[in-house]
């Protein structure tokens, strides 16, 4: 199997590795099974370049290693294109990876890609931008944005600075007021989180953006229900004690797409945990088994798949007060 393998050399794991003795790490790795590898280290702004230089290559297979953000960024290149994406969880939490069911240690995920079993999954995309796990406005945009203006400022470490970007947002606790627009019509709301996800998530303690599918071919919407500082305190306690229901405390739907209006020139966007400034209206679609990606083969996954979708079906019935 001939690959090449882009490295986002600024991703989580990758940056704390001595550059050598990482670069061969995955080398090394990816020997063991047999992967014929060239190795490319690349900068961030530099990926969308790479993967396209990379895929005009005579490749068996595109190894991406880095976090969720390297891993979206590249997806959208590779997005209806033949050759699959090998995935390495070099990030800070590797969300898709997890949701993937691939192995988080390196000789794990090689022996993946070695094992060539290969599906097609959906992503979903934002006025043109590709994501692979989800997009949201609102407060969670606004956390990031504080986080990483500590970081710059201070120093500070990336969870020492969310934290206490939580609580400067908490204070400020801003509210977003928009038009959502649906198959089945349209709503105003004003509400601290609008989340849409490529596929369902999960919404209890242990498993709060977890995933079990990804190729149901549909996006799912999530508007908080809070309305005061208030509100928002016993959803966050509800999330610590796995108290979250769909029905109570968000309004929820499945759909094919969606537009999201405001009354403001530009609104910040998070997307797969990249702040964007977009102009409204936000254009949401699926875009059903356009990436194609090595997976390990679960024996059980179609039955936890099963269990999701009657799960969220419950939910979607008992709400009604969106389009």
């Amino acid at each position: 199997m001939k690959a090449i393998v882009l490295l986002n050399g600024a991703a989580g794991t990758i940056a704390a590795w001595d550059r050598s003795r990482g670069d061969s790490a995955v080398a090394e790795a990816l020997a063991a099974v047999g992967i014929d590898a060239e190795i490319r280290v690349v900068a961030g702004a530099d990926l969308q370049s790479a993967a396209t230089a990379a895929l005009s290559s005579q490749i068996d297979v595109l190894i991406v290693g880095g976090g969720d953000g390297t891993l979206s960024t590249v997806a959208g290149v590779m997005a209806n294109q033949p050759i699959p994406m090998g995935i390495l969880p070099l990030g800070t939490l590797n969300h898709f990876a997890k949701d993937l069911g691939i192995p988080l240690d390196l000789a794990g995920a090689a022996q993946v890609i070695a094992g060539k079993h290969i599906i097609s999954i959906d992503v979903g995309e934002i006025n043109g931008r590709v994501f692979i796990n989800n997009s949201s406005l609102g407060i969670y945009p606004q956390m990031v944005l504080d986080r990483e203006s500590q970081r710059q400022r201070y120093g500070f470490s990336k969870w020492k600075a969310m934290i206490n970007a939580m609580l400067n947002v908490f204070r400020r606790f801003p509210l977003v007021e928009v038009t959502l627009t649906t198959e089945a019509g349209s709503a105003v709301r004003k509400t601290p989180l609008v989340f849409v996800g490529n596929n369902c998530y999960q919404l209890d303690l242990f498993n709060l953006g977890k995933r079990h599918c990804l190729d149901q071919g549909e996006l799912s919407l999530y508007v908080a229900n809070a309305q005061t500082r208030w509100g928002m305190f016993k959803l966050i306690v509800r999330a610590m004690y796995g108290g979250l229901k769909q029905a109570r405390d968000f309004d929820t739907r499945r759909l094919l797409t969606c537009k999201i209006d405001a009354r403001r020139r530009h609104l910040h966007v998070a997307a797969d945990g990249e702040v964007l400034s977009l102009s409204p209206p936000l254009h949401y679609r699926i875009r059903p088994g356009a990436l194609r990606v090595c997976v390990p083969q679960l024996s059980d996954k179609r039955v936890a798949q099963d269990q999701v979708r009657m799960d969220w079906g419950l939910a979607t019935e008992q709400t009604g007060a969106m389009p």
